[in-house]
């Protein structure tokens, strides 16, 4: 079979399996929520301070949260099929819209925090393999597993202390400056400035993984018979590294990186809260608190969403960088 034809079998069966897994997941979750204590009408109720009853009842027959359960999700499913996740109570506007104005901040997060930990994950596994062993091999081991042990939410106040407090290089909220009417360059270099902490803290508990995860692949592929042939051949050490040892070692990283971006957003409620980030993050925060279910479920929704679409991305990466693999 030609290399399109096993990418494009590999993605048919991964779109067949997402069908069920996406049904499976809407339901679950809903059922997981309806478990919680509380609504938002009680919520609203009780910010108001001098609601009755009967307002209680007026709140939890306007939006629907009188019903029993099963006639809520049927209500809920019949939103989806029609392309719509629903009303907010709480925002008093539909969900997707809510969701639309914070995912660009998310995902630019997100990617941006992969994209980090992956990058110098790798180039500090390389080096870990290259001295296997050795003092950098210690040294670095001993780093990652600290940034490994470290709880997020403190790396990133103690990166607010002493970049933002202590040196006053970097802002320590938000995501852009306020009221600075930045067009351009100027515009995307302010952003940048305000992502750098609040990406840095949600990567370096994944450099670790990457880097001690490289050092190992690489040390295995390098007992490989093809590596010792194409040795023989006379290649140069440098081509041996990139072309056959590191190509076929991230293998594993792409698995992983597939499966660390359902726990990037996990991660991302902590770091945005920390940096007052505008992003689903925080926004799922809010929702819990506020007990607004609606917003929460379309938070979830979009979430296993991303998940599926980045391990059929993974799939394909994968059957690309080895043709070996095989599609059933």
């Amino acid at each position: 079979m030609s290399n399109a034809g096993r990418l494009a079998k590999t993605f048919r069966r991964t779109a067949l399996q997402a069908i069920p897994t996406i049904l499976g997941i809407v339901v679950l979750n809903f059922l997981l929520l309806q478990l919680a204590p509380g609504d938002a009408a009680d919520v609203l109720a009780g910010e108001s301070g001098s609601a009755t009853a009967e307002t209680v009842a007026a709140l939890k027959a306007r939006f629907g949260l009188d019903q029993p359960a099963l006639v809520q999700l049927l209500a809920y499913l019949e939103h989806l099929a029609h392309f719509s996740l629903g009303f907010s109570p709480r925002y008093n506007l539909p969900v997707a819209q809510i969701i639309g104005q914070r995912l660009p901040g998310t995902l630019i997060l997100m990617l941006t925090a992969l994209i980090m930990a992956i990058a110098l994950g790798i180039v500090l596994g390389v080096i870990m393999s290259s001295f296997a062993g050795r003092w950098p091999d210690r040294i670095i081991s001993v780093v990652a597993i600290l940034f490994y042990s470290i709880p997020g939410f403190w790396i990133g106040l103690m990166l607010i202390v002493l970049f933002s407090v202590k040196l006053g290089w970097l802002p320590s909220g938000g995501a852009e400056t306020i009221g600075a009417g930045l067009h351009g360059l100027d515009a995307v270099l302010d952003r940048l400035r305000y992502m750098i902490l609040p990406a840095t803290s949600l990567a370096l508990f994944y450099v670790a993984i990457y880097a001690r995860l490289t050092r190992a692949a690489m040390l295995e592929a390098n007992t490989q018979d093809y590596v010792r042939t194409a040795a023989a051949k006379g290649l140069p050490p440098l081509t041996i590294t990139v072309r056959h040892i590191l190509r076929n070692a991230l293998l594993p990283i792409t698995t992983f990186a597939g499966l660390h971006f359902g726990g990037l957003l996990g991660g991302a409620v902590v770091v945005e809260t920390v940096y007052s980030w505008p992003g689903l993050g925080r926004l799922a925060f809010e929702a819990v608190m506020s007990r607004d279910f609606s917003v929460l479920l379309g938070i979830l929704l979009l979430s296993s969403l991303l998940v599926i679409v980045i391990n059929a991305a993974v799939d394909l990466i994968q059957a690309w960088l080895d043709p070996r693999i095989e599609v059933r």
